[in-house]
């Protein structure tokens, strides 16, 4: 399984694998990395970075910071006929609060790569987008909602020092990601739909805390429920995004068991949870095409488990 992960069978899409961890019954099985990466090597984990965001609104939302069921800060909807004032919290981590936001690569000129290469305020970008539909009624993959959120706590905290702390408070350093970081944009907001960094193992470390149902050995880090709320399916994602997360209820990935949830990332970042098997599974690389298919790969690492 390691030597096709990091084969290179085709040269007009090639994988550029740079690290695969595999953690079976709490044990890592399986682990390889590129010639210049090792297992101290931080990697970007793009989109995957929205999943340590679900973790930490769901230990804000512990600590009564926030609430699932009302709004965000969002300084730009004071308006009192602004019905973007009425976006909810659980609608913004289920990528249903109706913005319209083109979350497409490749073009310059789309609102993704825009917030992310080009605004000094990830969220002040997306808070200028207009109303596509109702909130709750469209389900549309977006960045923008993740750094809405992002700032959110931001505001919600109303203290830079903490809120920069938190992340390495509340999560990293119980779970021990002692190589993680969080970047913000040049606003000071951490920029929580994509810009977090740690090791292949660390990735592994946080995929078992959505194992173990947020519990980390004898302490529990997120709330009861929350990692059943970050695996429920949204309505119109047909089976395929809950919160913050990507399912395989709908069967997306045909050959992997339907209880599968997973964080994907840009140019093929995966920390992929299988509970019917107890596994974690980690892929990072730097894949510009289609030359890593994630059935594939996971269905080729349960085959050799």
């Amino acid at each position: 399984m390691l030597d096709e992960a990091f084969r290179e069978p085709d040269p007009q899409n090639p994988r550029r694998t740079r690290a695969v961890v595999v953690v079976h019954n709490g044990w890592v099985v399986a682990e390889r990395y590129a010639p210049g990466v090792s297992p101290a090597t931080p990697l970007i984990g793009w989109s995957v970075t929205k999943a340590l965001t679900h973790a930490l609104v769901g230990i804000a939302v512990k600590e009564k910071l926030l609430q699932l069921d009302k709004p965000v800060q969002v300084p730009e909807w004071t308006l009192p006929e602004d019905p973007r004032r009425a976006i909810t919290l659980d609608q913004l981590l289920r990528m249903s609060s109706g913005l319209a936001f083109t979350e497409v690569y490749g073009d310059f000129e789309t609102d993704v790569v825009k917030m992310l290469l080009h605004s000094e305020d990830a969220a002040a970008y997306a808070a200028g987008k207009p109303l596509e539909a109702e909130p709750g009624t469209l389900w549309h993959y977006s960045s923008g909602d993740s750094n809405l959120i992002s700032r959110g706590l931001r505001l919600a905290l109303s203290d830079d020092a903490a809120y920069w702390r938190f992340p390495y408070e509340h999560l990293f350093q119980p779970l021990g990601m002692h190589s993680a970081v969080f970047e913000t944009d040049p606003s000071g907001t951490f920029v929580g739909s994509s810009l977090a960094y740690a090791t292949a193992r660390d990735w592994a470390r946080f995929g078992l805390l959505y194992l173990h149902d947020g519990v980390w050995g004898d302490r529990r880090l997120l709330p009861h429920g929350w990692v059943k709320q970050a695996i429920t399916p949204t309505p119109g994602s047909e089976g395929n995004y809950g919160a913050h997360w990507w399912l395989n209820q709908g069967g997306r990935f045909p050959d992997l068991p339907r209880d599968t949830f997973y964080a994907r990332g840009f140019s093929g970042q995966l920390m992929m949870i299988v509970p019917s098997r107890n596994v974690v599974i980690v892929r990072l690389g730097q894949t510009p095409g289609k030359g890593f298919n994630p059935n594939t790969f996971a269905r080729r690492v349960l085959k050799a488990l």
